[in-house]
Formats: C-alpha cells, structure tokens, sequence
C-alpha cells in the first residue's frame, strides 16, 4: 500500500504553561508549577516554544514520520 505522500507524526505534550493549561488550575497553578520544577528531569515547566520548536522541524524535515515525540520535560521517565 503506497500512502506517499501522507506522514503522520505525533506531539504528545505533557502540561504546557500557558493560560488555557493555567485556567483548569486556578490558585492551584503555583503549586503545580513549583511540583514540576522540583519533579522533571529538566527542573522547569515545558513552555510553548518547547513545543513548537519540534512542531516546526517535523514540518520541515520530510523524512519523518510515523512517530510520537513526547514533549514533557522527562515526566514519563519517573516512576508512577
């Protein structure tokens, strides 16, 4: 089957700091932030541009498909 030239990739974000993520939190967004800085491996809060820069090279890089890039500042690797 030729699906040529279709790719599909995958952003899966963890929480990303921005005011529609913040809304849900309310006066709870302090401490959810302070969490995650003590908590992931890169000891701060995934941002935007943390997410649109990967957007932006699957975009341009052609020869990348078929995958799910996990943006979430190392959350999955700590044990649940």
């Amino acid at each position: 089957m030729n699906l040529a030239p279709i790719r599909v990739n995958l952003i899966a974000a963890g929480f990303v700091d921005t005011p529609l993520s913040a809304s849900p939190l309310g006066n709870q967004l302090d401490a959810r932030r302070e969490e995650l800085r003590a908590t992931l491996p890169i000891r701060r809060v995934v941002g935007p541009a943390d997410v649109a820069a990967p957007a932006v090279h699957l975009m341009c890089n052609a020869a990348l498909t078929g995958g799910t890039y996990d943006i979430d500042g190392g959350q999955q690797l700590l044990a649940h």
